[in-house]
């Protein structure tokens, strides 16, 4: 199937370097003058040369400028950014859909390592490592204690392809600790966490990201729940930051028919650029939901503004982010790099998806969701102002407004049910997570016979696991409610089901679990369910714009 491939001509190299002025070049000053020809050079180039020639200290001239890159940019809109060359493959590797390692999926409880699954077919799984293990030494080198973070333990345990690091492990079953020697393999990084039937027509997809592999992923998930009988979908992309452009563009073309527009950027130096449908998009007619909330950014809001504007599906949820801004990923020599804004994003209709911005004031922009949340946006529609102002219309001639993010056709607000003080409290100390690993490591082997995530609930009793949980939360500091307890009960439980379903058997079955009473997904059932409602709320009059979505 062909993709439709984005058109974007990126901005070369000489941007940054306009934007950076004379860090990376110069010369020595002239002798006539302290500060040297600062026409001619720069007054920043002109600056480090006085400071590294004449300040009274000795100054690290490269700790400068890796200080001054972020506060340059800090200048600028909130999304342009400084990625530091000992940062920069970290911030890579999650869209490239791959990186090199062991393969594991790991958490630091009592300052140790805890394996919580092993990547099947991956490098750990090769020699004999098993989910519950604990890594105690890596490369003959003690690896406990109060210094283990996220950072350290991948940093060691990530390497090029081909190389070898040595584990030592400790094992339940084991009288004495194990060595492992372990060879780095690629692992995938994937972003589609599951695809699964909600009802026999109704096919479910959880799209966390958007990376390389992303729409391949998409289409294998599309193509496993048609087999199983889904004749509609819904995608949930709540909590979906964005990512790379060619995955979002690609599934739109799925759904869309021939010649409609999909997003278009443009900018100071950025000629607009089209990307339209070609036509050979496989669900071209399935009925379509998309689930969206605060956190639905960038690369997401793209998707979801397509498929709003062209009215070939509902987007049902809260509004999303409102990040519409282009970044050009500019290197530098010594692997840093520049992330440099160069365009903004428009959905089909003309709407500019970013939020407003005050250039250089990234602290007011970051506390928008705050403010949304003070104001009362995630509770009650009512609470949300659109701009009157930015009207634009769909295909089909309904309204929509500018002013950034995507608004959802369907309001849903945040769900509270069964949020208490109590709930808060063991939830932000980490011990439902807590819990639920110590609980799947000591009834693993029981755990691990069943097959699918009805088999794994049937095996997890609620009243046990609430009292027990009770009393585990007790005695890490956490006081007993009964009021309070008995409100969040069900609250407690599914979530604490949930986890012990991903330690098990994976995301799919934790999402199985974790959903089965989201209000968001169950409206968008029902509104799945009822084929002529799903079809009123798209078909509005058409209008004389219509022929503005088609290219």
């Amino acid at each position: 199937m062909n993709k439709v491939k984005p058109r974007f001509i990126w901005v070369p190299l000489a941007i940054a370097v306009a934007i950076v002025g004379g860090i990376f070049i110069g010369r020595f000053f002239s002798s006539e003058s302290p500060f040297g020809n600062i026409s001619r050079y720069g007054k920043i180039e002109s600056l480090l040369q006085c400071i590294e020639q004449q300040y009274v200290d000795t100054v690290n001239r490269n700790e400068l400028i890796e200080n001054v890159m972020p506060k340059i940019l800090g200048e600028l809109d909130p999304h342009s950014a400084y990625i530091p060359a000992k940062d920069l493959e970290s911030v890579n590797e999650e869209l490239e859909g791959s990186f090199s390692g062991i393969g594991i999926q790991f958490n630091i409880l009592n300052d140790t390592i805890n394996v919580v699954s092993v990547i099947s077919g991956g490098p750990s799984e090769k020699v004999g490592i098993l989910a519950g293990d604990r890594i105690i030494a890596v490369n003959d080198s003690a690896f406990v204690g109060e210094g283990i973070s996220n950072e350290r333990v991948m940093k060691n345990l990530r390497g090029p392809k081909g190389s070898t690091v040595k584990l030592e492990i400790l094992r339940k079953t084991a009288k004495k600790p194990l060595i492992y020697e372990v060879t780095r393999g690629n692992i995938p990084v994937n972003s589609v966490d599951a695809a699964f039937m909600l009802d026999d027509k109704s096919g479910y997809i959880k799209v966390s990201k958007f990376g390389r592999t992303t729409y391949d992923e998409f289409i294998t998930a599309l193509s496993k729940l048609h087999n199983e009988g889904a004749e509609r979908f819904i995608i949930d992309l709540r909590g979906n930051s964005g990512g790379l452009m060619d995955s979002p563009i690609n599934m739109a073309n799925e759904f869309l028919p021939a010649n409609r527009l999909i997003v278009y950027a443009e900018g100071k130096a950025f000629e607009r650029e089209n990307v339209a449908s070609n036509g050979t998009g496989t669900f071209q007619e399935a009925p379509l939901v998309i689930l969206t909330d605060e956190w639905t950014a960038s690369s997401s809001e793209i998707f979801s503004g397509a498929i709003q504007d062209n009215d070939r599906g509902l987007i049902i949820g809260r509004r999303t982010f409102g990040k519409g801004l282009v970044q050009q990923q500019i290197p530098f020599r010594d692997g840093s790099a520049v992330r440099l804004t160069v365009a903004r994003y428009y959905t089909p209709s003309g709407r500019c998806i970013q939020k407003e911005y005050q250039m250089g004031k990234a602290d007011d922009y970051s506390m928008d969701i705050v403010n949304r949340y003070i104001h009362g946006e995630f509770f009650n529609v009512d609470s949300i102002k659109q701009n009157k102002e930015l009207v634009f219309r769909t295909v089909n001639g309904r309204e929509v407004y500018g002013g950034g993010g995507i608004m959802p056709d369907i309001f849903v607000p945040r769900d509270t049910t069964g949020v208490t003080s109590y709930f808060n409290n063991v939830a932000n100390e980490g011990l439902l997570y807590q819990y639920a690993f110590d609980y799947t490591d000591k009834q693993r082997e029981k755990l691990s016979e069943a097959k699918s995530a009805e088999e794994l609930e049937a095996m997890l009793d609620p009243n046990i696991l609430l009292n027990n949980f009770v009393q585990y939360a007790a005695q890490k500091g956490i006081r007993p409610r009964p009021v309070y307890i008995n409100i969040s009960r069900k609250l407690i439980v599914n979530t604490l089901q949930a986890y012990i379903a991903r330690n098990i058997l994976g995301e799919e079955a934790f999402y199985k679990l974790l959903l089965r009473d989201d209000e968001t997904l169950r409206k968008a059932q029902q509104v799945l369910s009822d084929e002529k409602s799903y079809f009123e709320l798209l078909e509005a009059p058409k209008g004389e714009d219509q022929a503005l979505y088609e290219q």
